[in-house]
């Protein structure tokens, strides 16, 4: 059995009612491939502050990214191995 470890980096960026998040995922020694998922959130003008919530929206947002390309990758290969487009990848 191989046990694989693939991190994920989450940075929050606050910059007054918005907040920027970028995941980025290594996929370990020896390989050169990384992605990176990007997310957005702004408070609303009539909201009440709330950071914790609009780091949680930002961080979903660029988690959400981040599977979707990683999907695309994925579907790409399969595509490459088999000489078929895959059928069904989705979240």
């Amino acid at each position: 059995m191989t046990t694989k470890t693939w991190t994920v980096n989450l940075v929050l960026d606050e910059q007054g009612d918005d907040t920027y998040a970028d995941a980025v995922l290594d996929v370990g020694k020896g390989e050169e491939k990384w992605l990176k998922g990007r997310g957005f959130s702004r408070k609303h003008p009539r909201d009440e502050a709330a950071p914790r919530i609009g780091d949680e929206l930002a961080a979903a947002r660029a988690l959400s990214d981040l599977a979707h390309q990683l999907l695309g990758v994925a579907a790409e290969d399969i595509e490459r191995k088999t000489h078929t487009p895959p059928r069904s990848l989705s979240l």
